[in-house]
């Protein structure tokens, strides 16, 4: 016979309490986390920038005067600002309990840029209006997973989106190919998409050989080798030992919810069982 229903409410109770606390320790987690990752997105978009063009298109580089130069790494700079700002735009939303983020104030800083970093910046901005937000009594491990896993992805666009206006822009300045194709300045996933051979090379970069066809005598195409910037979470977090830290912390926090979670679905499954005996004993009656 299964437990008393008021023994096995307790329990759930307490299991809600507990998962309350992982709610608050996951999310101060990812506020570190994510502060950290902006900080590291910065200075990797730059090194894969330097390092494109210095060695990967160093004489597209050297044909810009410095007036341009000074213009293109201000414009790189100000992507990896952008960036680091809406990494932690899910967690400011919840702060502030507002489902839409304004991104009017944001916006204003790339108008101090050139035109087309601001044209291309603005595509980094992710719409908040469908997130998934934490909020502050959270007690349901399935709610806290599906948040977790919303940020994750969100994380991960941020990166994609950064990588393409980066390339974007570094092909509007004329270091990048004005022939490269849309799908590897989309980089991430376009590999496959443009049937492309990749090479190994530096991080978050994308070195890859591409058929590239000549729209005008298709027997004059052929292989061309190309460079683009291709920031990945997973290389970035491995050049930062703070970063690789913190991750661990968040495993560590996701490993806690999911014993907590299993616990929590067996403990209410038992209810349901208690429940359904109870309304049995109840509507019994014996002919």
């Amino acid at each position: 016979m299964a437990r008393a229903i008021e023994r096995i409410e307790q329990d759930i109770a307490a299991l809600q309490e507990a998962i309350r606390a992982i709610a608050i320790e996951l999310k101060s987690a990812y506020a570190s986390y994510l502060n950290t990752l902006g900080l590291a997105v910065r200075k990797q978009l730059i090194l894969a920038s330097y390092h494109l063009c210095t060695q990967g298109y160093p004489e597209n580089f050297l044909h810009l005067s410095l007036n341009q130069r000074q213009q293109l790494q201000q414009a790189i700079r100000k992507l990896g600002q952008l960036a680091a700002e809406q990494l932690l735009i899910y967690l400011k939303s919840e702060e502030s309990g507002e489902d839409e983020v304004d991104e009017g104030d944001q916006m204003d800083e790339v108008d101090e840029v050139d035109e087309e970093v601001t044209s291309s910046s603005s595509s980094l901005f992710l719409d908040t209006s469908n997130s998934h937000y934490l909020t502050a009594n959270t007690s349901d491990p399935i709610e806290l997973a599906k948040w977790q896993q919303k940020l994750e992805e969100a994380a991960q666009d941020i990166l994609k989106k950064l990588s393409h206006d980066a390339n974007l822009l570094l092909q509007k300045a004329g270091v990048l190919p004005k022939k490269l194709p849309e799908p590897i300045l989309a980089a991430a996933a376009a590999a496959s998409e443009a049937s492309a051979e990749v090479m190994p090379g530096p991080p978050n970069l994308l070195n890859l050989v591409i058929e590239i066809e000549n729209e005008q005598q298709s027997e004059d195409s052929g292989l061309t080798q190309i460079m683009a910037i291709n920031l990945r979470l997973g290389e970035i977090e491995f050049a930062d030992v703070t970063l690789s830290s913190e991750r661990k912390r968040i495993r560590s926090i996701l490993v806690q919810l999911n014993k907590l979670g299993r616990e929590y679905k067996k403990r209410y499954k038992e209810k349901a069982i208690a429940e359904a005996e109870a309304a049995w004993r109840a509507s019994w009656f014996d002919d």
